[in-house]
């Protein structure tokens, strides 16, 4: 158990990610808004939680068979992509005030993911010494 990752800015940045992911899910369920903004919600939910868990766990370390900060970086990039599209139709339509809500809290994870992405590109490129790297004879 990694004590020191939920103080770190990654880690923090990890459960703000969650919590408006969460809260986003709930306004979205709340206000029975379109189906594909509710999946995109629970999913990022779920997705974000299970990137926690990994670090929060160091099974990173342990699973080599994946690089886990690049994998990280293209889920932030994707989630804010779609986050981008849903938020700003939830905000256009705003059938009501929980999709109102939804949508700007959307458009918040979505700057979250981005902060994410650039957070871990920096923490990839820093990263000189990654212990694969043995000259050849």
């Amino acid at each position: 158990l990694d004590r020191a990752f939920p103080r770190s800015p990654r880690g923090t940045l990890k459960i703000a990610r969650t919590l408006v992911a969460l809260a986003t899910l709930l306004c979205f369920v709340a206000s029975d808004a379109h189906e594909a903004y509710t999946a995109l919600a629970g999913m990022e939910t779920v997705i974000t939680v299970l990137f926690l868990l990994l670090y929060l766990l160091r099974l990173d370390a342990r699973m080599r068979c994946l690089f886990w900060p690049l994998a990280d970086i293209f889920n932030s990039v994707i989630a804010a992509l779609f986050l981008l599209v849903v938020g700003l139709f939830a905000i256009i339509i705003k059938t009501n005030k929980g999709t109102l809500a939804g949508g700007v809290l959307g458009l918040i994870l979505l700057v979250l993911c981005l902060v994410d992405a650039v957070l871990l590109c920096k923490k990839i490129s820093l990263d000189k010494a990654r212990g694969r790297s043995v000259p050849a004879k």
